[in-house]
């Protein structure tokens, strides 16, 4: 799966309905605070029945996230996907991706696995 071809699939998914969504507004000038509002705000990339999304897509956005060739928004938009589908495949990328996070994603990548894990036990 390319960079392109993710869009592609998440847009798709996307046209056929979006998860109900909160807002926050977020004032500090702590970056784990910031962080947080960021990570919330991108749950914007929940499509409906995400929790349905195929293990090949899973492996797929896996070898994206893996790759290190990926955009920041994409990589944010992948980490927030895999942390609300209820698979061991899930699990482990994000396990693995938070072995060696991007520097700026660190947090989120944290903020992304804690989610997983509630999500699968």
């Amino acid at each position: 799966m390319t960079e392109r071809d993710f869009w592609v699939f998440l847009n798709g998914k996307l046209a056929q309905g979006k998860e109900e969504q909160m807002s926050v507004v977020m004032y500090s000038d702590d970056p784990q605070v910031k962080e947080a509002g960021k990570y919330i705000g991108a749950h914007s990339f929940l499509p409906k029945e995400y929790d349905k999304i195929l293990v090949k897509e899973i492996t797929d956005m896996g070898r994206l996230l893996l790759g290190g060739m990926a955009s920041v928004s994409t990589k944010e938009a992948i980490l927030v996907l895999l942390a609300h589908i209820p698979s061991k495949e899930a699990l482990n990328i994000l396990k693995a991706y938070n072995g060696l996070p991007d520097i700026e994603l660190k947090i989120f990548a944290r903020m992304a696995l804690d989610e997983c894990e509630m999500w699968n036990e």
